[in-house]
């Protein structure tokens, strides 16, 4: 039974799988929400912005980490290499059993909405979102190479459609600078800062995932670090663009009465065509991302696996496709489960994004531990504006943490528990493989 995956991902298609599980739910899903915290369009696009910074951050950290360690498995990989075994397998518990489920569903869970939006129909959110969920791993186990392609294709409409919105907003000038004027503000500046950069962070969410695809990678050393840097960096400029034709168009106000800001914006441009567009487009867009999302997933399961810290039936490769096929199926049980029971969008969106930013938090701190236990490492890209780069990085993850559970507590506490529960785990695990 074969155990090493191949390397069939390169330039484009890791551009791909990085944009694509960036560009999902959260670009149509947040504006809105952000616009019933905060008062100031200014502002507004400064959280944007400071968005982008921080995941260009963490993308500058992750791209030293995933060249030193070209191999499958991403975030647990540089865990384990940085802080050790107890604090991945922690991770590595956390991720397999809620955090990676919880990211697909909430995916999937959007594309159902706007699923049953553009047929209008009215079937369960949550059948579809398995439905789609199971099609796609079936997508993605018969192979990266496929799936890769798929990404390319699915990820370039979604950009095209993002720069048509911005481009008619322009071009038609239908707009208003009056929109840009301060508000009054629901909340203070500080209490809006929690839920506002949560909303932001989820949109940016998955600027890491194309390292847990590194052994699959083509010549990891030199297209890791460009995947990761120009990702971002396209990523941040589409957001931050995007967002002040929303603003231009959509004064706060009317913006705070809706869920999904982008169709209202396309039926002002366009009328009822613009608006049944968009609503396609975020179909689409949810399902490239639902896709990337699956396809990264299971590397981490898989990565775990093979190093003995779960069953090892876990870290089979398939014979056929060289794709870790019985982690993904799981990882599509997983899913389904959490799409049944917890149900919403919301409360997928919001366990995933308060427990993944505990943990790269503590990435980064293994960016510094390296360098300084392991100088001697072969480092083909090193962070830049080391130490201050990944420092920062550190100090928002702690921030993000804290004025969550600050603002949240009865949401974010349950999540807390499992990540827990999993230190416990570990040891019992160590004994019972001893």
């Amino acid at each position: 039974m074969p155990t090493e995956l191949r390397r069939t991902i390169g330039f484009w298609g890791g551009s791909a799988i990085m944009v694509g599980c960036i560009i999902g739910s959260g670009i149509f899903r947040t504006p809105a929400t952000i616009a019933k915290e905060t008062g100031s369009p200014a502002w507004i696009l400064a959280f944007w912005l400071a968005g982008g910074v921080l995941s260009l951050f963490g993308a500058l950290a992750y791209a030293e980490l995933g060249t030193m360690f070209p191999r499958s498995g991403g975030l647990y990989v540089y865990l384990n290499r940085g802080l050790g075994g107890p604090v991945s397998f922690v991770f590595g518990w956390t991720f397999m059993l809620i955090t990676k489920p919880m990211a697909a569903a909430a995916i999937a869970m959007v594309f159902a909405e706007h699923v049953n939006l553009l047929l209008g129909t009215k079937w369960d959110n949550r059948i579809v979102t398995c439905v789609m969920v199971v099609f796609l791993t079936g997508v993605n186990a018969a192979g990266t190479g496929l799936g890769s392609r798929v990404a390319v294709v699915l990820t370039g409409i979604k950009v095209l459609a993002l720069a048509g919105i911005v481009g008619l907003g322009l071009a038609l000038m239908k707009g208003s600078g009056a929109n840009f004027a301060a508000t009054a503000a629901p909340k203070t500046l500080f209490a809006a800062l929690a839920p506002v950069m949560a909303a932001v962070l989820w949109t940016y969410d998955g600027w890491s995932d194309v390292a847990a695809v590194a052994g699959e990678v083509k010549e990891p050393q030199r297209t890791l670090p460009r995947v990761l840097l120009v990702g971002t960096a396209a990523v941040t400029a589409i957001y931050v663009a995007v967002n002040a034709v929303y603003l231009w168009m959509v004064p706060l106000a009317e913006m705070r009465a809706c869920e999904t800001v982008a169709p209202l914006v396309m039926e002002r441009l366009l009328g009822g065509a613009g608006a049944t567009a968009v609503t396609a487009m975020i179909v689409v867009s949810t399902l490239g991302a639902t896709h990337t999302s699956i396809l990264t997933g299971a590397r981490v399961t898989y990565a775990q696996a093979a190093d003995g810290l779960l069953f090892r039936f876990l870290g089979r490769v398939s014979p056929r496709f060289g794709t870790p096929a019985v982690s993904l199926w799981v990882q599509a049980l997983l899913s389904c489960a959490v799409a049944w029971f917890l149900g919403t969008f919301e409360r997928l969106a919001g366990g995933f994004v308060f427990t993944m930013w505990i943990f790269y938090g503590l990435a980064a701190v293994g960016v510094i531990v390296l360098r300084v236990r392991r100088p001697d490492l072969d480092r083909p890209y090193r962070c830049r504006g080391y130490p201050v780069v990944p420092v920062l990085f550190i100090a928002a993850a702690a921030a993000m943490t804290v004025l969550s559970i600050l603002d949240s507590p009865r949401q974010t506490l349950p999540w807390l528990g499992v990540l827990v529960a999993g230190a416990p785990a570990y040891y019992l695990w160590r004994r019972l493989a001893a």
